[in-house]
């Protein structure tokens, strides 16, 4: 990119050339030269828009985060339509194929993107928390249309349903798991509380 031409909407390309990066390549090459060469800016980019690389990582990792938001909507919407476990397992995958279960990895292998996102998300990861708190919405609006039993824990099993979601699509290197083998788990799951 020559120097003194402006960019557009530099922090989306730089955020969508981190996620082509992170889904590529992984965490470990996840570098701040790698954005930029993928983003075809300079190296200044990046720096005169962030602080520090780090800095970069926690805005990226929210903003990931936050297109969850339009997802979370359709399946609320979703309630009282289709199979409950049908409605969970479309949602997992469209978590899971997303750069979502790359950012799990990405969070645990920084020390210092964690502990910037402690500052404004106290507790977790923010993708897999997001996605847990979008599945107790619906799975609280299952109930209210007594899909599910009136007794469900339902804080319980949208953490459930997440952490199999994620143990079914954490290998990003091999084929995403088969559609009837996550509805098989998400019916597993909700087994007991389904109506």
């Amino acid at each position: 990119m020559p120097t003194g031409v402006r960019i557009r909407d530099v922090r989306e390309q730089l955020f969508d050339a981190a996620e082509r990066v992170l889904l590529r390549d992984g965490p470990s090459g996840l570098t701040s030269r790698a954005v930029t060469t993928e983003a075809e800016v300079a190296k200044g980019v990046l720096h005169r828009h962030f602080a520090d690389f780090d800095g970069f990582l926690a805005e990226f990792v929210l903003d990931r985060k936050d297109r969850m938001d339009a997802q979370a909507a359709v399946l609320r919407e979703s309630a009282g339509t289709g199979t409950v476990v049908g409605n969970i397992a479309d949602a997992l995958d469209a978590v899971f194929r997303s750069v979502a279960v790359a950012i799990v990895p990405l969070v645990t292998f920084r020390d210092e993107l964690r502990a910037r996102l402690r500052t404004t998300w106290p507790a977790g990861v923010p993708v897999l928390t997001d996605a847990t708190l979008m599945i107790e919405a619906y799975l609280a609006g299952e109930r209210d249309l007594g899909r599910i039993a009136p007794d469900a824990e339902i804080d319980g099993l949208a953490p459930m349903l997440v952490g199999t979601g994620h143990l079914l699509y954490a290998d990003r290197t091999g084929p995403s798991p088969e559609p009837e083998t996550v509805r098989k788990a998400v019916a597993s799951v909700l087994a007991s509380v389904l109506r």
